[in-house]
């Protein structure tokens, strides 16, 4: 029937009926955006009014101000509002902390004790004038380091349940912020995420202050400067960027200052968020920034004219910018003469060539290309193959996923049997496997060495990403042989070339070369020799040592 119709339209009346019928579902489409949109912005309104409502000011009547607190945070079990009379003034306050966050001996000791027994009328005068009196409670009766004012709700409810304790007197808008805080910190250890032969044992704590004063106590160390934030719009957390002054680049400051304000998340519980939401390619799989738990490995970097962000809650500092190679360093390299150390770090470039590269190059010379193995070789690599039902790649891939998973668990179980865990799983399905046939010899020796030599990568964000790219890397062998592992590797290297860390090229030194930076890149030359910062770097002192 339709055909029936259209044979008597004109073919522009034609057009134009598709073209209608083909828009209506894009236009149901913009329509249930625009509700969607005007939702959001209903419900942006209503999270502003709330946010100015809780932003109100105080009005120095206790009683009235009172209700607003309990109905912000009143409503938690470990909130204590402590009511009482300063001295025998008959002057009305209020104390507010949080139990477990605040230290209650700093509170009765230093505050209350001062306020109800030890407070003095002498100076009963100045009660006159609010500035007279605030003046008193901070100057002559708190003895508390760490005393500040707000006249703001939202500051005073930020304060509280970060530990601190809020002192409340009738009479004045302006509330004492009480430095009180008693937060639970483990000691200070080392390091269990890079370990070391030789050098510190001191490592991070989840405490911030804590941190900076480590970084502190690296060195008499002027010009070590610290920029604080805060991070996160329901947890609110402190967030530090430390530099040289004298040292890193303006540019690079205020990049980084700009990437952190544009962060807009709820809550930030470690500082791997912090390392996605400020990195410049999320879609590119290796890390741009470089994650430690060592002071010194932060110091050292500090003194190159980099960057380190703490953020509170977590041992891992992060470094930027980074490169490549720096994820195939150790800070043991420094410590140790040049030429064991400049073999260590050779080993470790192989062991990443070895991780990445090997079970691809073993699939696509069995499958395309046997006749670049040795004969003697290529006849006793048949013969270990001779029963197995699987094609090569399928034969890695179960041995492969099976290292991974055992790897896996291994670091998921109790610490008293997750390395025994690993290594008798891995003994035991390597040997199963090869007895009943599913695999031959050579590609356990194969995995087994792959899995080695991802172990001496020092960074473990950079062992993910190569235990990753192997995979790929199989694949490519699988389809084109040799010629696919060629193409990887080209595709890898024009990625690596093209990424950057806050503008600083992430191959460098190789690419762009420069001759001073490969003083301290494949090799490790003396000490004495590496005079100057890294050139890529642009710091505004470029001489390390005369």
């Amino acid at each position: 029937m339709w055909k029936t119709i259209a044979s008597f339209l004109p073919d522009w009346l034609i057009i134009i009926q598709s073209l209608i019928i083909f828009l209506i579902p894009y236009f149901i489409w913009r329509f249930f955006i625009y509700i969607r949109e005007r939702a959001n912005i209903a419900t942006i309104k209503q999270e502003s009014e709330n946010s100015q409502e809780n932003t109100c000011n105080f009005t120095g009547n206790l009683n009235s101000d009172l209700k607003f607190i309990k109905k912000e945070i009143g409503h938690n079990s470990d909130v204590h509002f402590r009511e009482f009379n300063i001295g025998n003034t008959g002057i009305h306050a209020v104390i507010i902390f949080i139990e477990g966050l605040s230290d209650k001996d700093l509170i009765d000791k230093y505050i209350m004790k001062s306020l109800m027994i030890d407070f003095s009328n002498e100076n009963i005068s100045a009660f006159m004038t609010e500035e007279g009196f605030n003046n008193i409670i901070k100057q002559q009766v708190l003895s508390i380091s760490d005393v500040t004012n707000t006249q703001n709700l939202n500051d005073l409810v930020m304060k509280v349940l970060q530990g601190s304790t809020a002192l409340y007197i009738d009479g004045s808008a302006d509330v004492f912020i009480l430095g009180t805080t008693k937060g639970k910190t483990r000691s200070i250890e080392e390091p269990i995420s890079e370990a070391l032969v030789r050098g510190p044992r001191v490592g991070f704590t989840e405490k911030l202050s804590e941190n900076t004063a480590i970084l502190r106590q690296q060195g008499n160390i002027k010009s070590l400067s610290f920029i604080k934030f805060q991070v996160g719009k329901r947890g609110n957390k402190d967030l530090v960027v430390a530099y040289i002054k004298d040292l890193a680049n303006p540019d690079l400051i205020h990049e980084i200052e700009k990437r952190i304000k544009k962060i807009d998340i709820d809550y930030l519980p470690e500082s791997g968020y912090v390392e996605q939401l400020i990195e410049d390619n999320y879609l590119s799989i290796f890390p741009q920034l470089q994650s430690t738990e060592r002071p010194d490995r932060v110091i050292s970097a500090l003194m190159e004219g980099r960057v380190a962000i703490l953020l509170d809650g977590t041992p891992f500092a992060l470094i930027a910018p980074v490169t490549f190679s720096m994820l195939l360093q150790s800070p043991e390299d420094y410590y140790e003469r040049w030429i064991p150390s400049t073999l260590i770090r050779l080993l470790r470039f192989l062991a990443a060539f070895i991780a990445l590269l090997v079970p691809a190059l073993y699939i696509s010379f069995i499958s395309f290309q046997p006749g670049l193995i040795p004969t003697k070789l290529a006849i006793s690599i048949v013969g270990s193959r001779e029963g197995v039902p699987f094609t090569v790649l399928l034969e890695a891939l179960i041995m492969e996923v099976s290292i991974e998973i055992l790897r896996e668990a291994g670091l998921r179980l109790p610490k008293p049997i997750g390395p025994a865990m690993g290594i008798v799983g891995g003994l035991i399905i390597g040997e199963a496997a090869v007895n009943a046939g599913i695999v031959s010899p050579i590609m356990v020796i194969v995995v087994a060495l792959t899995a080695i030599s991802s172990f001496a990568i020092p960074e473990y964000n950079a062992g993910i990403s190569l235990r990753v790219l192997r995979f790929m890397a199989m694949f490519c062998a699988a389809i084109f042989g040799l010629y696919g592992v060629i193409l990887f590797c080209l595709f890898l290297c024009s990625h690596l070339v093209k990424l950057k860390s806050f503008g600083i090229p992430y191959a460098s030194p190789a690419v762009p070369f420069n001759l001073n930076d490969w003083k301290d890149f494949i090799i490790r030359v003396p000490l004495m020799m590496m005079k100057r910062r890294p050139k890529m770097m642009k710091t505004k002192n470029s001489i390390r040592q005369k």
